[in-house]
């Protein structure tokens, strides 16, 4: 029998968006990261077996509306030297009365126990989680060595909870923190209302399965997970997640929030479309490798459609990444090294992705206009979570950028990281994704 995958994916996109075009659209870039691009079936398209394995896991959720007042959030930064002087400082910003929920990150010059460990203590009683980082963001200003931290109160965060999910390098199964949240929560998963829900995902950027997590995440829910990869300022040895007073690595922290407004998520990156197609052909998932693009090997089809030779290829890399565009939206596969003719990325490609070569923008422009928009929608914004590539921070400290870059969130109250690595439905790199509070 033929045509099932087609019957399979438009029962999917019916019964996940509801109608809802935006959530019509988040399910089609779930498939297409997945492998599946749903223009390519048709009631004459042979049953592949793994595919259907795949579209079995989808679930059905719903999508109603929500309205609801301003946050209040705070905002508290320190560049102090030791744990306890900057962990101080945060208590000093801080009104503890009411207080439900601190996100923060910190830089990896902190030990990775003691910061950990201080900040829960410090706020006891409080659900206190972050990571570790290549660099903190904290409104108008771009930091290197600091701790910077966002707190809600009871009044604008209602809910909260954190798991987390460790060994990753084993195994990668999210069952039991979605078991958790369900019970925490009183619903089940596929109940979870993407318009009261905000997922958010940490995760050890060293670990390299966060193609294979946010899979799993995506086949259990459509509340959306935006998040970062964790950090150890560019020396990519160890990065940790913090919950629970401990630090985690091998591992991912999986948050779920149920805040009291109205908000955005939001991704933005500053590239646009050469013309050229790459087509992976041949690919290790595993080890973010790809072989072949056009049946031809990897390396020499990327440089010709560059126009430049495999010697001067690796030099391109920053500024030419190639990205694979769903709606217009890129997802971007930054390459990091090549071996042989096969070229290594930080994201890994499916077999039979269509790959677009992409070139650089004006990133400061790009990322204003985003959260301008946003606002727009929103009405307003009272703060905002910003998980920012370190590639796009290399970026500008090369152009010399880094001030007017920090300048953009000047009047919103604002905390992030340079991440390795961005999470937004699925994995990308060279982003900024978002999560923005009305």
């Amino acid at each position: 029998m033929a045509g099932k995958i087609k019957r399979m994916i438009e029962e999917i996109l019916a019964e996940r968006s509801k109608g809802s075009e935006m959530l019509a659209k988040v399910v089609r870039t779930k498939l297409i990261l997945k492998g599946i691009d749903p223009a390519k079936f048709s009631d004459l398209s042979d049953d592949d077996p793994k595919i259907i394995k795949k579209l079995k896991k989808m679930m059905q959720v719903a999508h109603p509306g929500n309205k609801k007042p301003c946050m209040a959030i705070k905002i508290a930064s320190s560049e102090k030297d030791t744990v306890d002087d900057a962990v101080n400082e945060l208590m000093e910003s801080f009104s503890r009365n009411n207080m439900k929920m601190i996100v923060y990150f910190a830089s990896s010059k902190f030990d990775p126990h003691e910061i950990s460990a201080r900040m829960q203590s410090a706020f006891s009683g409080v659900t206190v989680f972050g990571c570790s980082t290549a660099g903190e963001i904290v409104s108008g200003r771009m930091l290197k060595g600091s701790v910077v931290a966002m707190a809600f109160d009871v009044e604008s965060m209602l809910n909260v909870k954190v798991e987390v999910v460790e060994n990753l390098s084993k195994k990668i199964d999210v069952t039991e923190a979605f078991r958790s949240f369900e019970r925490h929560f009183g619903e089940t998963a596929d109940e979870m209302k993407p318009s009261r829900y905000i997922g958010v995902v940490l995760v050890d950027g060293m670990c390299g399965h966060e193609e294979k997590l946010m899979d799993e995440i995506g086949d259990k829910t459509n509340v959306i997970f935006v998040g970062g990869s964790a950090a150890d300022d560019l020396r990519f040895e160890t990065s940790y997640v913090y919950a629970n007073g401990k630090p985690y690595a091998d591992a991912a922290l999986l948050a779920l929030l149920m805040p009291a407004a109205p908000f955005d998520l939001i991704k933005t990156q500053s590239v646009r479309e050469m013309g050229a197609k790459l087509v992976v052909t041949k690919a290790n998932e595993d080890t973010r490798e790809v072989i072949e693009f056009n049946n031809r090997p990897a390396a020499i089809a990327y440089a010709e459609a560059l126009g430049v030779s495999v010697n001067e290829l690796a030099a391109c890399f920053p500024s030419h990444p190639l990205g694979l565009v769903i709606d217009g939206e890129p997802f971007i596969r930054s390459p990091t090294k090549l071996r042989g003719d096969s070229v290594f990325f930080q994201c890994s490609s499916v077999e039979g992705m269509p790959l677009s070569l992409l070139e650089l923008t004006n990133l400061i422009e790009d990322t204003r206009d985003t959260l301008e928009r946003s606002r727009e929608k929103l009405g307003g914004i009272s703060g905002v979570i910003v998980f920012n590539c370190a590639h796009r921070a290399l970026e500008l400290e090369y152009k010399n950028l880094t001030a007017k870059y920090g300048e953009v969130f000047a009047d919103i109250p604002t905390v992030g990281f340079n991440s390795y690595g961005e999470q937004f439905i699925g994995h990308m790199n060279q982003t900024a994704t978002m999560i923005v509070f009305r």
